[in-house]
């Protein structure tokens, strides 16, 4: 039989996890004693060639445009556009009009089913991937160095039992698996590109398997126990370092009891990511249980995801960030090692108008406070530490602080030291004060974050807080300019 020729292709977005689908494609082609190279993004040198399939995958639905302008550019590249195949979240939720916008072949969910690549009877998603081709040093195409490279990536379970309505997974992954044995993976995978040091695990709801023990177990025989070291050679010497177990889509804290944190705290997780999706009474009391009793294990290093621009309002995120400083302040009291680290995580829609890119506003939000949430964020690199003095420091010490540091301008949110110094933040603040009663009209003059576009209130106590953003200030000194200008040659 024929060797084929086959490209795999990821788009040139910024991601942090490899291809994971790709890279099991790779198993099954080489398998197959196929020719098969991968990149990221347009490679004119292989744009140039023929090849008798291209795989595309798809990530986020925002990255609708590069993923499109991707497959175009490699339309000529095969005998017809059936001939690149393209999956992945994106090919699931919006298959239809994927479909109809890219002409090629689209196969969504997950290739868990035989003969979908081919007539066989290969169950691709059960196969180990191919870490060749992510390796720089093998792969001259690829100059692109994924952070998680030196783990294992597998699943032990698949599918949700939950149905939030936020999340893609129920459409992606349908069916609720069980339990998928890590060790044949692990095994594959050391045998044929070396040990790994970390085990990275993409389970979106591990806990919900009844054999969430035997998992614990596998983790614990692959040499991922608590305390566990990865020891490799550098510069003629062996050195050790601790090996991490990472369940990165989250732990569903409505599952979480405390004979399973028990197993948890047996392998050697970090972080341990709690979801902390929503502010309601029910919710933070089951959250604030279940960290604590991560801290009385003994895990040290807990971290999550807070969901914001869904249905939540800012102070409900202000709400829930205090809570994790808060509950930080009472570890340290107590003499527990344990912090909690959080991420904010802005929604986006996977369905309606704004799915194709990253401008979708929450109802309870708007464009200025994302965008001042952004400038805070910047200057912690997306992460709220476990801190209480930098945490009122960098969103306030209430939430109608936090408020008006969401709607101070961009520069004295991001350099805030500076523009104190100088007196203009507090300047700023004085002026908003004043404001009282036309606070909503201020709201509702800046919402928009507009800046450009700001004109004269003709209301002196709301022109003297606009004067603070640049481009209106610029804009009213021009007019300013051209006005003395008009009177001087009247």
């Amino acid at each position: 039989m024929k060797r084929k020729n086959i490209l795999l292709v990821e788009p040139g977005y910024k991601n942090k996890y490899p291809p994971l689908g790709l890279m099991k494609i790779s198993t099954y082609h080489k398998q197959k004693g196929d020719n098969v190279v991968f990149c990221k993004g347009k490679i004119e040198e292989l744009k140039k060639k023929n090849w008798d399939r291209i795989y595309i995958t798809t990530l986020f639905t925002f990255y609708w445009s590069i993923t499109l302008d991707t497959i175009k550019y490699y339309y000529n590249s095969v005998k017809k556009p059936s001939d690149i195949f393209t999956g992945g979240v994106l090919a699931t939720v919006m298959y239809s009009e994927f479909k109809a916008a890219t002409g090629v072949t689209v196969t969504p969910g997950l290739l868990d089913k035989p003969g979908v690549l081919g007539n066989d009877d290969v169950i691709v998603d059960l196969l180990p991937p191919d870490y060749s081709i992510i390796d720089p040093e093998q792969n001259k195409y690829l100059q692109y160095k994924y952070p998680t490279s030196d783990s294992y990536i597998a699943y032990a379970t698949r599918g949700c039992i939950r149905h939030c309505a936020f999340c893609a997974v129920p459409t992606l992954e349908p069916i609720f698996k069980d339990y998928i044995s890590l060790k044949g993976q692990v095994e594959y995978i050391n045998k044929n590109f070396g040990e790994k040091r970390n085990l990275l695990l993409l389970d979106n709801n591990v806990l919900a398997s009844t054999r969430f023990k035997d998992i614990i177990q596998d983790i614990i025989d692959l040499g991922f126990y608590k305390d566990a070291k990865y020891t490799y050679m550098k510069n003629g010497r062996r050195v050790s370092v601790n090996r991490y177990v990472d369940f990165n889509q989250g732990i569903d804290s409505r599952l979480l009891t405390e004979s399973n944190m028990e197993l948890l705290s047996e392998i050697a997780i970090r972080p341990l990511r709690i979801a902390f999706d929503h502010a309601d009474e029910t919710s933070i009391r089951i959250y604030t249980e279940k960290v604590r009793l991560a801290a009385k294990y003994g895990i040290n290093n807990l971290s999550n995801y807070i969901l914001f621009n869904f249905s939540d309002t800012p102070e409900d995120l202000y709400k829930r960030l205090r809570i994790n400083v808060e509950l930080n302040e009472e570890f340290k009291g107590k003499g527990y090692k344990t912090r909690v680290w959080s991420f904010p995580m802005r929604y986006s829609p996977i369905k309606g108008p704004h799915c194709k890119d990253r401008k979708y506003i929450g109802k309870h939000w708007n464009k200025k406070y994302i965008r001042g949430l952004q400038c805070i964020l910047n200057s912690t690199h997306g992460v709220v530490g476990p801190k209480l003095e930098f945490f009122e420091r960098a969103f306030g010490k209430s939430f109608e602080e936090f408020k008006r540091i969401l709607l101070m301008p961009e520069d004295y949110i991001i350099n805030r030291k500076a523009n104190e110094s100088n007196g203009l933040a507090m300047d700023w603040l004085e002026s908003y004060k004043r404001l009282e009663k036309k606070e909503s009209a201020f709201l509702n003059i800046i919402k928009d974050n507009d800046i450009k576009n700001l004109k004269s209130s003709y209301d002196k106590d709301l022109d003297d807080l606009l004067k603070h953003y640049k481009d209106f200030e610029s804009e009213c000194n021009q007019e300013k300019q051209i006005n003395e200008y008009t009177v001087c040659n009247a």
